[in-house]
């Protein structure tokens, strides 16, 4: 009723015939209905001054200025209010600079509960207007956090409407809406609810609780109250982190089942006295209250702190004195504020022509401001005071937003009394001058404990499902006579069913490898820091199938089985995340990123047999061979012959004889080629100067060659590492294996992500790679080294620390990553887990802790990409293969050439000793030129031999040898010219 008459009331101010206040020539109070604008009019036929000439300028200051003291009605109150005002008035210091000009007036007015709208205009337009009040001292200590909270939001909304300063000390100001008094010029002087915040996490902080619920019921204020615990949240976050796990507010008692499921075990309470007992009866039906569990309260349950035994024992709150001794002693302090802002205002020189009576009316009539123009300049004047308090305590100032700077709080812990009484006791105060500061003496915990309890659940347990994978999970034996694992083989697990270890005795089991096993690897570090930070035990167990999780005739299998059917709480191993898994099971935060990759074998390929050759390329090979020797060649020989100290050129019948100089062109041949290959052979230099120095150029070409091709040749005599490059999955030869002779053998592991997502996105080659599919990754990179697969398909990170552990460095990932994912802890559907641990993964993140751990299990002493191989083994037969090539063509070269000589000696030698080629041979080839002219020149010696012979033997009578041989030898000699070196030796061997 009240909001909507409100909402009429700035409805009708909205459309300009709501709150109409003249300032038409007096003042007048009364208040009645109509008015052309349709709203609520303000005015009527009140209190009117008469005016008998015009109203002279306004002064500097009025010569009193008034103030309006609103507060609380009780009997026999007024009088205490009364001398309250008075000794807050006289105790102001002299030295004010205001009373040389100004008196300050201060009119009382009192409020019941819960006051009617008429009664709150009334007392502005009849008491406060009329006297033209500069400011509004309100004052109330009703916590009834109902109408009169609503009754105070009006009255303050109103009074922010007419532009009226108010300084307020209202015990339910944490029920006065932010939003809707935005707009109001107040100055607060109780402590507000974000100090009530700000106390209650200092509790929390200084008992190391980091995680809790907030629970509020529909009390007005209640979402500025979540608003400021989550401001002081974030604030904190530097130094001390906060998780808010729920945000209840109930209507209901069902709703705080949602608490039920949490792991909050701290609770901060905001609703009022009669709503908390509701609150915490329903909560103590659903077994959150009890030793385990803190209930932190408001101001506004403790109240007068009336009727506790229906508050379970050991909860805390905050509080201040909101009693009637407190209130007026609060009377004082707002005086003292208000005078302090007069000062500030009345000494400020721009404010000469902006006098503080507001000379504002309810009647209507006139045309007076419907808003006190200079109210928000004195409220800024109100609002930077600094007002001297009692020693010890710090000055009364305020902040931007209008609240105390300063607060202090006490801190109640409700403990049994005498008999079964319970009663609200101060065991500290907080403090947030000079700095926030929390003193507590001892208190009564849940329970009635004396130690305070953890603020996080109790230990529980969980079951977890693996599957092993290095380096995320590794397996290894325990040892056999302790069955326990050692420190660097992790923590036991049990890889049997559980019907097989069931009736066993646990250390007789765990000593067995086939039914227990030491689980270690990346996931196992994971899981000790989470369940020590979340504080839970666990048993590891492998998955009966062995499979991963995957949806096969509308069936999961695996481990998303277990999941589904509610075998297991958790899932933890390199589990990817897909959408397939998501829409069945809850994943956690990816702690890891991966996709699919491909790993492929170095091979060592055999050696060129032309890598000799390869230092230069062809065009160079031609350069040298074509043009180099060829030049060189006939250059030298050319300068030899052109030589005077040379070649003998001389014509005639002396170039039938031998040559002296024993020079050719196959000799110069013979001398390029050694002095271009450094050879340490026997070499017929030529006599010119000119040939001689071209000969000593060719040697310091052979030089600087011979330098660049030993220099390039290492790079091309060594085995040259081949792997087959690709591009990825899409490379044509995976994803058209058939298309190419001999085709690709590539495989995956069956039942895998991995395996699923070929089935998905490639049809054709899954159908083809199941025939080489292998049962594990470790299988499957074996075969890789082996040959049996040319490449083998999985998640990139499992495949790249198995590259990094080979030890001869001959796998490496090829390609792009596809399918690019994460691996998650897995739950099943609405877990109550799943948010705990995305919270401890995130911080595990952010600390970097993530990260180590990566580099601790995924580091090894090979690169998973391609990499140059840099080692000092000793050269192997491949790597000089092609020197022992180039031998055997030598050889069999050189199996031809004796072969053309055998046919030269029998078939053409005697064509050519016939002719007169003999002497142009011998510039060619000298040995050639020698075998063509020697019957010329040992004919005259042959017969000087035979003649003498033969005279011999005439003259011997044992002789044997015929006179007809020796004819026909001469013969053959002299007119056949038949010659060769065995007939020549047997004639000169029969001549001796």
């Amino acid at each position: 009723m009240l909001l909507a008459v409100l909402g009429a009331l700035v409805a009708a101010a909205e459309r300009g015939g709501g709150i109409k206040i003249g300032g038409g020539g007096g003042t007048g109070g009364g208040a009645r209905d109509g008015g052309r604008g349709g709203g609520v009019r303000i005015g009527g036929d009140g209190i009117r001054r008469a005016r008998t000439s015009p109203a002279p300028p306004p002064p500097r200051a009025p010569s009193v200025i008034t103030a309006a003291l609103v507060v609380p009605h009780k009997a026999f109150g007024t009088r205490d209010y009364t001398k309250a005002e008075k000794a807050a008035l006289a105790k102001l210091p002299r030295k004010l600079k205001l009373f040389s000009h100004v008196r300050l007036n201060v009119t009382l007015s009192t409020q019941g509960l819960t006051p009617s709208p008429m009664s709150i205009l009334d007392s502005l337009c009849k008491e406060f207007l009329a006297v033209n009040v500069s400011a509004i001292l309100y004052l109330m200590n009703h916590e009834q956090y109902g109408r009169s909270t609503a009754s105070a939001q009006y009255f303050l909304q109103l009074a922010g409407y007419l532009g009226i300063p108010v300084i307020a000390w209202n015990a339910d100001n944490s029920g006065l809406e932010k939003r809707a008094s935005h707009a109001s010029l107040r100055l607060q002087l109780a402590p507000s609810i974000e100090h009530q915040t700000a106390a209650m996490l200092s509790i929390l902080e200084r008992y190391k609780w980091h995680q809790f619920s907030v629970v509020t019921s529909a009390i007005a204020g209640h979402d500025d109250f979540i608003q400021a615990v989550r401001e002081r949240v974030t604030a904190l976050q530097d130094r001390f982190k906060f998780t808010i796990l729920n945000a209840v507010v109930v209507k209901r008692p069902s709703d705080l089942s949602e608490l039920v499921t949490s792991e909050a075990r701290v609770m901060l309470l905001y609703a009022t006295r009669e709503e908390a007992a509701d609150i915490l009866s329903a909560a103590g039906d659903l077994h959150l209250t009890g030793e385990n569990f803190v209930w932190i309260v408001t101001q506004s349950v403790l109240g007068s702190m009336q009727q506790p035994n229906k508050f379970p024992v050991g909860m805390l709150g905050v509080h201040f004195d909101t009693s009637s001794s407190s209130l007026i002693a609060e009377i004082a302090t707002a005086v003292k504020v208000f005078a302090y802002g007069v000062e500030s205002y009345v000494s400020d020189a721009d404010n000469i022509r902006h006098p503080l009576g507001t000379r504002l009316s309810c009647s209507g009539a006139g045309a007076g401001e419907a808003r006190w123009s200079t109210g928000e300049r004195f409220y800024r004047h109100l609002r930077n005071v600094s007002v001297d308090n009692e020693p010890g305590r710090p000055s009364i100032e305020f902040t931007p937003d209008g609240e105390l700077r300063a607060a202090e709080l006490k801190i109640m812990n409700l403990r049994p009394s005498i008999g079964d009484q319970l009663v609200w006791e101060e065991i500290g105060t907080w403090n947030s001058y000079p700095k926030e500061r929390l003193i507590i003496k001892d208190i009564v915990w849940p329970g009635g404990l004396h130690t305070p309890p953890q603020g996080v659940p109790e230990k529980f347990h969980m079951r977890i499902t693996f599957l092993e994978e290095p380096p995320y999970i590794n397996l290894a034996p325990p040892d056999p006579v302790s069955g326990r694992c050692s420190l660097d083989r992790g923590i036991i697990c049990r890889i049997a069913p559980e019907t097989e270890v069931a009736g066993l005795e646990a250390g007789a089991a765990h000593g067995n490898s086939s039914l227990y096993q030491c689980c270690s690897g990346f996931c196992i570090d994971l899981l000790q820091q989470l369940a020590e930070q979340l504080g839970f035990t666990y048993e590891l167990v492998r998955v009966e199938d062995g499979r991963w999780g995957t949806l096969h005739n509308g069936k999961w299998n695996g481990l998303i089985s277990d999941l589904v059917n509610k075998k297991t709480d958790m899932v933890l191993t390199s589990l990817i995340i897909n959408s397939d898994r998501e829409a069945v099971v809850d994943f956690s935060v990816p702690f890891m990123e991966t996709g699919v990759a491909i790993v492929v074998a170095k091979r060592t390929g055999i050696i060129s047999p032309t890598a000799f050759l390869e230092p230069f390329d062809t065009a160079s090979w031609m350069l040298v061979g074509a043009v180099a020797i060829q030049a060189a060649t006939f250059m030298i020989f050319f300068f030899e012959w052109m030589s005077p100290s040379g070649f003998d050129c001389s014509t005639g019948q002396e170039s039938k004889r031998v040559p002296q100089n024993r020079f050719s062109l196959c000799r110069t041949y013979w001398l390029v080629w050694a002095v271009l290959f450094q050879a340490s052979v026997h070499v017929d230099s030529p006599r010119g100067f000119t040939s001689r120095f071209m000969t000593n150029m060719w040697a310091m070409f052979a030089v600087v060659f011979l330098a660049i091709y030993t220099a390039n040749l290492a790079a091309f005599m060594i085995t040259r590492e081949e792997f087959h490059e690709l591009s990825g999955l899409d490379d044509p030869r995976i994803a058209r294996p058939l298309s190419y002779r001999p085709a690709l053998k590539f495989g995956t592991v069956p039942w895998s992500h991995t395996d699923a997502t070929l089935s998905k996105y490639f049809t054709d080659p899954h159908l083809y790679m199941t025939q080489f599919n292998r049962s594990t990754v470790s299988a499957g990179v074996t075969s890789v080294l082996t040959a049996e697969l040319d490449a083998f398909i999985y998640d990139g990170t499992v495949l790249d620390y198995l590259v990094s552990q080979d030890e001869d460095c001959r796998l490496l990932t090829v390609g792009s990553w596809y399918a690019m994912s994460g691996y998650g802890l897995a739950f099943t559907r609405n877990s109550k887990y799943l948010s705990m641990f995305n919270k401890r993964l995130l911080d595990l993140r952010s600390n970097g802790d993530l990260e180590r751990l990566r580099r601790y299990w995924m580091t090894g002493t090979c690169k998973p990409n391609k990499q140059e191989h840099k080692s000092s083994d000793p050269l192997a037969l491949e790597q000089f293969l092609s020197a022992f090539l180039l031998l055997m063509a030598g050889i069999l070269l050189a199996a031809i050439l004796l072969g053309l000589e055998h046919v030269y000696f029998r078939y053409m030698r005697s064509h050519l000793a016939a002719s007169s080629a003999g002497p142009c041979c011998a510039l060619v080839s000298l040995s050639m030129g020698n075998v063509l002219l020697f019957p010329h020149t040992i004919s005259g010696m042959f017969l000087f031999a035979l003649i003498k012979q033969v005279a011999f033997t005439n003259q011997s009578t044992s002789s044997q040898i015929p006179t007809y041989w020796f004819i026909n030898q001469i013969e053959l000699i002299l007119y056949h010219r038949i010659y060769n070196s065995t007939r020549l030796l047997r004639f000169f061997a029969l001549l001796q």
